[in-house]
């Protein structure tokens, strides 16, 4: 129990530095960049899971 809150210590003292890499993508611009791949990965991942759902949906009806 203690070491659990000694580690959730150590990553919100952690959290509460400033970030330098964060920074720096921000003053450049880039960080739009990061953003918008995230995006990508994100809604090419729930389309694969709509499309195995619906495949899924398909096979339960056969049976």
């Amino acid at each position: 129990m203690i070491t659990i809150i000694s580690l959730l210590a150590v990553v919100f003292q952690a959290s509460a530095q400033s970030v330098e890499m964060a920074t720096g993508l921000r003053s450049e611009g880039k960080i739009y960049v990061v953003i918008a791949v995230m995006l990508v990965i994100f809604l090419g991942v729930a389309a694969y899971l709509f499309s195995i759902d619906s495949r899924v949906k398909k096979l339960e009806r056969k049976k």
